[in-house]
């Protein structure tokens, strides 16, 4: 089985308009990989690999993987 197959997943459902998520690498320095945009209910499935190692979230959004849910996002 490759390595991508066993990476884990998370899955991003926008809250509001215009949730971004940044994609971060790994290695000696930490920089922006690539950015997604999300509309209000709009859903994003992201699965790390060897060069994605983190992520981040900017807006209201539901935030789901193994260990369970998350909301991000100030509340009113």
């Amino acid at each position: 089985m490759e390595e991508a197959e066993l990476a884990d997943f998370i899955v991003v459902k926008a809250l509001e308009d215009s949730v971004t998520i940044i994609g971060l690498t790994r290695g000696k320095e930490t920089v922006i990989h690539h950015t997604e945009k999300l509309d209000k209910d709009e859903v994003w499935i992201c699965q790390f690999t060897r060069d994605i190692s983190a992520v981040k979230i900017r807006g209201k959004a539901e935030i789901f993987s193994k260990l369970g849910k998350i909301e991000s996002g100030k509340s009113c």
